[in-house]
């Protein structure tokens, strides 16, 4: 557990929400770089366990909007799973626990802000893709989420992070990083830099399209990673969680965020380059999946949009791995120094790998999709 968080502090925030049973044991759980998470275990089997999480406000700033976006969502998810056949909507769509007070949130003494989640028992995720049909399922998962929400009002979402996978608004902040360069790091760094503003342009053509109208606006996930993916013991997509950035944006977001992970022979921080291939039958796998069930509501700008994303969010990360390390490791958790650097270093030798099969994989977007 948390340092800063022993059991008996951990307790008495549970103690504001509805919670059945008794506390066997509280657990940090999962791998994620933003907020804190607590698998919480009750003495009795016959009750659920529990996620608790810290919501990282100083990210998200506005909790209020954040969680009434996650109610807003996970309440039209399960509506419309009602009408599926087979469907069970508690296991498939993530459930808040109420607090006593009314609400869905609570606020400790020290201003930190704690929600808790029914957990989703006999499942699990993966860090990294292993099997195409992880990717097959992964991609059903995101297309499907995509799918349901397609006929609810973005517009009735707040925005969590404002501007989250704007280009323009994340290279402006990298050039302000380095004309500040408060850790005196930019010297080291001018070969990412270069790199980043060759391409600067190109990688505006999604936002471009969306101002143009050309590109509807959609709700969609904006952390489509393997690992927000639950599958159950047959490798199956159950359920997607880690709902905080859930807000409008363009599919291209969704689609090229999966690729960047799904795609990669290598973790994200992947230190020896030359381990950083490229996995295709990964790609085309994931992207049958999400075909499988996004091809009905797609128009076909959105469509070709796709092959414009699998470029745009490797670059992105690099560019905000980048400015993260500049301004010295204060967005992301790293852990050991130069993290972010590394971090941003692989994420650019990905995007150059994917240059250099760019026609092979937008072939296989277009075979699939028609």
């Amino acid at each position: 557990m948390e340092s800063q968080y022993n059991k008996e502090d951990v307790e008495g925030i549970l103690s504001h929400f509805f919670i059945r049973g008794k506390v066997a044991s509280i657990t940090p759980f999962g791998s994620g770089h933003i907020n804190s998470t607590f698998y919480v275990k009750n003495t009795d089997s016959n009750e659920p366990d529990y996620l608790l999480q810290k919501i990282n406000h100083s990210v998200f700033k506005d909790v209020p909007g954040l969680i009434g976006n996650i109610l807003l969502v996970t309440s039209h998810l399960k509506e419309k799973l009602k009408d599926v056949p087979g469907a069970d909507p508690d296991k498939e769509v993530l459930t808040l626990v109420e607090t006593k007070s009314g609400g869905f949130f609570t606020k400790d003494a020290n201003g930190n802000y704690w929600r808790v989640y029914y957990f989703i028992k006999d499942t699990k995720s993966y860090d990294q893709v292993e099997t195409p049909k992880q990717a097959f399922e992964t991609g059903k998962a995101f297309g499907r989420f995509q799918k349901l929400l397609s006929d609810l009002d973005a517009e009735q979402l707040c925005h969590t992070i404002p501007n989250f996978h704007n280009i323009e608004m994340r290279l402006q902040q990298l050039h302000d990083a380095i004309d500040a360069d408060p850790k005196g790091r930019v010297k080291e760094v001018e070969f990412i830099i270069d790199f980043i503003n060759e391409r600067a342009w190109q990688m505006g053509a999604v936002l471009r399209a969306g101002r143009e109208g050309k590109l509807p606006l959609r709700i969609i996930h904006y952390d489509t990673k393997l690992n927000n993916v639950l599958l159950n013991k047959n490798d199956e997509v159950q359920c997607v969680i880690d709902l905080d950035t859930v807000m409008p944006g363009y599919v291209a977001y969704d689609f090229g965020d999966a690729i960047r992970t799904i795609i990669n022979t290598s973790a994200e921080d992947e230190k020896q380059l030359d381990k950083i291939n490229l996995n295709i039958p990964l790609f085309k796998a994931y992207t049958e999946g999400y075909f499988a069930e996004a091809s009905g509501f797609l128009t076909e700008n959105e469509i070709e949009s796709l092959s414009h994303g699998m470029v745009l969010l490797p670059y992105m990360q690099t560019v905000r791995f980048l400015t993260d390390y500049i301004q010295g490791d204060t967005y992301y958790k790293i852990h050991f120094p130069g993290h972010n650097l590394q971090r941003s270093v692989a994420q650019m030798q990905l995007l150059n790998r994917i240059e250099n099969e760019y026609d092979v994989l937008k072939g296989i977007i277009k075979d699939v999709a028609y």
